[in-house]
């Protein structure tokens, strides 16, 4: 009787793994009426090998391979709506060990951490110890080498299922059962190789870039400063969920009707990110660069290419070239194959007041404070902005001051010590989605009332967000984002062409073009003479 139990716990520790969810929207009580082909195969090949070669550690550290590719897909279809690739994502594991240690102190942190590294290693033992279980039966000769046919039956089952599902063969119907972490890690496997070949396509397809020899780009702008302003987490669901449009539409008409006073012109369309809810440097080197990034390979590869980004064809057109970075805290290498005369990480912004956790300084202060790090050149600017207020944990949420009471930023300072923490305002789905509500639209708010006082000026400005918020708070999978340009009516009307809506709120079957399409767009339009009668000339 008690090795019965015994052995049933065992088969329900092997089970629980082998119908683990890898995705939120199947993290459901429903998983467990999944049948795990895999389980008669583990449990019969157990009993017939025995507890000997090392079978039971071999096969408990596959399946707690397994568990850690599930557990790292569940975090990133969580965050950025995509599967994990071993190849392109390890790098995040330090981001998110970064993150974490900001939101929850590095005491708590190091325990999360260690805590994850225990849990691992329980799971192996528990489940070695559940295989050794069924290995260490003694039945007789014929149950055992009954127990071998039949475990290799179940291995042709389970082998017939995932070749059915990743498509190396066809039934008319799937078999009874389902051998999915047998297909999920093959599948995982496949796309690591076609990774590695995919790099290297896309690193010699970045060197044919018909724009690269092409002169007198951007010469209709006459000189004229350009402006890009990144805004973080901005996407389509600030203009079609319920949650978010009440409010930031209501901002984004009183901040057309603002702008329209000014005398300029506005017009605005949506541009599809490579990525949603994090990575923000995959949308700014999409747009820039018009390689479509992807990924973390993509980019590192776009940035090995030589691949001229839009402020490279700014220098050449006399421009002086800037990036505004206030989340920018450590060294950025990758920066200088970007085009820039200057770069202004965090340290460099003179913000004297503290910071909002994460977050390094408000955008108010960013936008109040750069103009004056432009110190005077005869050459016009062609300025990046990346705002970082509406960037997650969205907590705390900074209150618009009057533009001249801004200062050093230390009138910032009781907001930024307001609450919630991080930890206590993500335990509550509702109240996420609500921080956010907020903090983007504080982020509108203070770009467009910069943008009105950038009227007399006439710059030619771009604001766009870099991707949507992750799905959960979004409330959807869609990767669309705005994007606004702003400027004198006869510099707008060379983007006619583009069909985008006027005003601030771009028309929700307006055309929709990939990131990336952006740079070579905006060469075309800003250039007297047709790009294409200019390549290699």
């Amino acid at each position: 009787m008690t090795r019965g139990v015994g052995l049933t716990l065992a088969a329900a520790v092997i089970f629980a793994v082998l119908v683990l969810p890898n995705h939120p929207g199947t993290m459901k009580w429903s998983a467990l009426n999944r049948w795990p082909l895999e389980l008669p195969v583990l449990l019969l090949g157990a009993l017939a090998i025995g507890p000997r070669w090392g079978v039971t550690y071999a096969a408990a550290l596959a399946l707690v391979f397994a568990v850690i590719i599930k557990v790292a897909d569940y975090g990133m279809f969580s965050a950025f709506n995509r599967t994990f690739n071993p190849v392109l994502d390890l790098f995040l594991v330090g981001a998110g060990l970064s993150l974490l240690q900001d939101s929850i102190g590095t005491g708590l942190a190091a325990l999360a951490v260690m805590g994850g590294a225990l849990a691992l290693i329980l799971l192996f033992l528990a489940l070695e110890r559940s295989l050794r279980a069924w290995a260490r039966l003694s039945p007789p000769k014929p149950v055992r080498l009954s127990a071998a046919v039949l475990a290799l039956l179940g291995a042709g089952w389970a082998a017939a299922d995932a070749g059915h599902h990743l498509e190396y063969w066809r039934f008319d119907k799937s078999p009874p059962g389902t051998a999915w972490t047998t297909r999920l890690t093959v599948k995982r496997g496949i796309e690591v190789q076609q990774t590695a070949t995919e790099l290297a396509r896309f690193a010699e397809a970045a060197q044919k870039d018909a724009y690269a020899d092409a002169s007198g780009l951007l010469n209709a702008l006459e000189g004229r400063d350009v402006i890009l302003i990144w805004i973080e987490s901005y996407g389509r669901a600030s203009f079609d969920n319920p949650l978010y449009a009440p409010t930031h539409l209501g901002t984004l008409h009183a901040a057309q009707a603002e702008i329209a006073q000014t005398g300029m012109a506005m017009k605005s369309g949506w541009l599809t990110a490579p990525t949603s809810g994090g990575q923000s440097w995959l949308a700014h080197g999409a747009l820039a660069s018009g390689l479509w990034t992807s990924d973390n390979g993509r980019y590192k590869a776009m940035l090995a290419s030589g691949q001229r980004w839009l402020f490279h064809f700014a220098q050449d057109a006399g421009y002086r070239t800037t990036a505004i970075m206030p989340a920018i805290t450590v060294g950025w290498p990758e920066s200088l194959v970007m085009g820039f005369d200057q770069i202004f990480p965090a340290s460099d912004i003179p913000y004297k007041g503290d910071p909002f956790r994460w977050v390094t300084m408000p955008d108010q202060f960013t936008l109040a404070a750069y103009p004056a790090l432009l110190t005077p050149d005869t050459r016009p600017d062609f300025v990046q902005i990346a705002l970082i207020s509406s960037h997650a944990p969205w907590t705390p949420i900074a209150d618009m001051v009057p533009w001249d009471a801004v200062d050093d930023g230390t009138i910032f300072n009781d907001m930024a010590a307001r609450g919630p923490a991080p930890k206590d305002l993500w335990r509550d789905q509702d109240a996420v989605r609500d921080a956010y509500r907020r903090s983007v639209d504080y982020s509108l708010r203070a770009t467009f009332a910069h943008v009105a006082r950038l009227g007399d000026a006439a710059p030619l400005i771009i604001v766009a967000g870099d991707h949507q918020a992750a799905g959960f708070v979004a409330g959807s999978d869609n990767k669309d984002v705005a994007v606004h340009m702003i400027g004198p009516p006869d510099v707008l009307d060379r983007i006619t062409h583009w069909e985008w809506t006027d005003g601030l709120i771009p028309s929700p079957d307006g055309p929709v073009r990939r990131m990336d399409s952006f740079r070579n767009a905006f060469l075309d339009a800003f250039t007297y003479a047709q790009v294409s009668e200019m390549v290699g000339k």
